[in-house]
């Protein structure tokens, strides 16, 4: 490595940090302070941002890089800005997609540089350029938004990927959904090295099929794959979890409810079942796999069993879920706790942000504008007289710390396991201090009662992938039947009459 920094600073910044890291922050900087590329894995809420702060003071007080070059989610901009100035002096530029402005920034000397992944998309060829006058390290925050190699977006990555002097990628669940999603984010690293460079052949090897179920031997060959996964990258892999001890935090404690129909609603979702049953269960049944169709046949019963105003908007009755909702939040309130309420559709978000204007709640999705999303947040973490904030997981689920809450209540919940970890633990950070409520509420003998089961067999694959669990544990607890549990309730052997 050129340890020559190509760029001259008139005076250079101040590399003193702010803040002193934890002692398992500056063990997991020790490890790979000094390699070309590296993974930081800890778990949401162990504060990777510090780590990746501290890694980059350190090669610049070193010279092993002349600039750092910072890629966050679109979203998450402000909060970067929030989390540099709270922890080192030096000030970034901003890359945007503003080519113009990009032309003074990449021309303009500077050690800390900031930008969001739609950039690197949109400057491709500069920035290849612009990485050959530069020794740029990169680190890659949620690098899971790279984790689909077919997509446009991440072959830019693996294209420029040796561009870079050093190379880091953080996130608390690089296995966002399925096990093979760790493939790509560890490509970029390495070229394939650890992980093979098939990403078909990989991805065979590791994933979630109905075909489990009753297939011992390739449960087996399964369980071998996922369980040797972490040793391949542990050379250049750090991880901790809120359960090894290195912090003490409040427990977190899960809690579902079963909800009862609304009559007009479970008429709705018969019909959408039985309709669903003549379709899907003519070629056998359906598997959580990419079969885009399939997927959007379940996720309206999904929608049925949260509001049935999200496809019908004649549907004018009270939701079965909502007065069981209704009953919770004033419990939180009545303890003068604030809660997050967390929906997958930005119509319910809407609709129950007016349901709960009384309580003066806040909302933040998607289709809502970036300044907007922040002054909910504002308000919610910093108005006593705010209490309720209803979010959806796409737009809040990653590098938020909303301790200010310790209740979290999903009043519906999407297939992705990562919406459902990200999302929780938005309020089970370090400054948290009280017991951490999870809540999901379930209609009963529905889509949701397969969702649950889902949602806890990926958790464990993601578990035994990540290296968080052993092989035994694993086998303790996982099962395999999802694939039944879901042909069961479509073809109505759960009771719904």
């Amino acid at each position: 490595m050129n340890k020559m920094q190509k760029i001259k600073l008139k005076k250079e910044p101040n590399l003193d940090v702010k803040h002193k890291s934890y002692d398992y922050q500056q063990k997991a900087v020790e490890a790979i302070k000094d390699l070309d590329y590296a993974a930081i894995f800890h778990e949401q809420g162990l504060g990777k941002t510090k780590i990746a702060l501290d890694l980059s003071i350190y090669w610049l007080e070193k010279k092993q890089v002349d600039t750092i070059l910072i890629i966050a989610k679109k979203a998450l901009l402000e909060n970067w800005k929030k989390e540099l100035e709270a922890h080192i002096y030096i000030r970034p530029r901003v890359l945007t997609q503003n080519r113009s402005d990009n032309f003074y920034v990449f021309n303009t000397p500077s050690r800390l540089m900031l930008t969001h992944y739609e950039v690197l998309r949109g400057e491709h060829e500069r920035f290849k350029l612009f990485l050959k006058t530069r020794n740029v390290a990169v680190i890659l925050d949620e690098s899971t938004k790279i984790k689909n190699p077919e997509s446009l977006l991440t072959k830019v990555f693996h294209d420029l990927s040796t561009y870079f002097k050093k190379r880091i990628i953080m996130t608390g669940t690089p296995v966002a959904n399925r096990p093979y999603d760790i493939w790509s984010q560890i490509y970029f690293l390495d070229s394939g090295k650890s992980l093979g460079t098939d990403f078909i052949e990989f991805k065979q090897s590791a994933d979630l099929s109905n075909d489990l179920c009753d297939d011992f031997e390739s449960q087996t060959e399964i369980e071998n794959h996922l369980k040797g996964i972490y040793k391949k990258i542990s050379d250049f892999s750090v991880r901790e979890t809120k359960d090894s001890g290195i912090i003490s935090l409040p427990h977190k404690v899960y809690k579902n409810i079963f909800t009862d129909w609304e009559y007009r609603q479970l008429e709705m979702y018969k019909d959408l079942r039985n309709e669903m049953k003549l379709t899907i269960l003519r070629d056998g049944f359906p598997t959580e796999d990419d079969s885009t169709d399939i997927l959007k046949r379940l996720l309206r019963l999904v929608q049925l069993a949260s509001n049935p105003k999200l496809i019908d908007e004649g549907y004018n009755a009270q939701p079965g879920k909502l007065s069981w909702l209704n009953l919770l939040v004033e419990e939180i309130l009545n303890r003068n706790e604030k809660c997050i309420i967390w929906s997958s559709f930005t119509d319910n978000v809407d609709w129950l942000n007016q349901e709960y204007s009384k309580y003066n709640a806040r909302k933040i999705h998607g289709k809502m504008a970036i300044e907007r999303r922040n002054s909910s947040l504002d308000s919610f973490i910093d108005d006593p007289e705010v209490k309720v904030l209803i979010a959806s997981p796409g737009a809040a689920k990653e590098g938020l710390t909303l301790t200010v809450a310790n209740n979290v209540i999903f009043y519906d919940r999407s297939f992705s396991l990562d919406d459902y970890l990200q999302a929780q633990d938005r309020i089970h950070r370090i400054s948290q201090n009280k017991i951490c409520n999870i809540y999901n509420l379930i209609m009963k003998d529905s889509i949701d009662e397969w969702v649950d089961i889902l949602i806890d067999s990926k958790s464990l694959m993601a578990q035994l992938t990540q290296g968080d669990i052993s092989i035994d544990y694993y086998k303790s607890k996982i099962s395999y039947s999802f694939g039944d549990v879901l042909k069961n309730i479509l073809d109505n052997k759960k009771g719904v009459a």
